[in-house]
């Protein structure tokens, strides 16, 4: 059995607008000045409380605090409002859809998101179901710790040769790297492919219509 692990945030779905809006909301509320749209989208992906100590390294953890919270705090209420937008990037459903109907490739997740963020993710866009395995902020150390990919290997009976994660930034390659497992970066997300490339990736691809051509090699086997 092959185990296919997806990032979420820029990697399934283009979140930026709602990270930018959380982050500027979140540096308002605490008396900060916003470090600019660049920095904010460059810690996507990992826990709140490490995102903010790498962003704010000289403020102390209860500043660190205060600003995850007031982050939660707005992007709940976006969501409440009905103001958030994360479309899934374009090809994404149908390579999803394509794995979902394998009988030897299971898929999970291991993100930075919330599990109440992937709940409402997952609802939105009929996915419920698709991922075995769904490790978040809420369950594990922050990549790049490997503990969401062990996790889901525990979860799935998977194992770290037949494993593949997909994802965005350089702390997803890490993660992958530490845990031993293939690391397949995309372009479409908040890192630079040079970025990818110095974490570790294995390979880069460009469109979600080259996934399934590298996971074929990778394994061996179509996929």
């Amino acid at each position: 059995m092959k185990l296919v692990i997806f990032d979420c945030d820029g990697t399934l779905v283009d979140s930026q607008h709602g990270v930018v809006h959380s982050m500027q909301h979140a540096y308002g509320e605490a008396g900060l000045e916003f470090p600019g749209r660049d920095r904010a989208l460059s810690i996507v992906g990992l826990s709140l409380i490490e995102a903010f100590r790498i962003l704010e390294p000289h403020r102390d953890h209860a500043t660190h605090v205060r600003l995850a919270e007031a982050y939660k705090g707005s992007f709940q209420k976006m969501r409440a409002d009905r103001l958030h937008e994360e479309p899934l990037y374009d090809g994404c459903r149908e390579v999803l859809d394509r794995l979902h109907a394998r009988d030897d490739v299971l898929m999970a997740m291991a993100t930075g998101k919330s599990q109440r963020g992937v709940r409402a993710l997952l609802e939105r866009e009929g996915l419920e179901g698709y991922f075995q395995s769904i490790q978040t902020a809420d369950d594990a150390p922050s990549k790049p710790h490997p503990a969401m990919i062990l996790q889901a290997l525990a979860d799935t009976g998977g194992r770290a040769d037949a494993t593949v994660m997909i994802g965005d930034t350089s702390y997803d390659m890490e993660m992958a790297r530490n845990a031993r497992v293939g690391a397949l970066g995309v372009s479409w997300g908040y890192h630079h492919d040079d970025l990818l490339k110095g974490a570790g990736a294995h390979h880069i691809v460009n469109h979600y219509n080259e996934v399934e051509y590298f996971l074929e090699t990778w394994f061996g086997v179509p996929a």
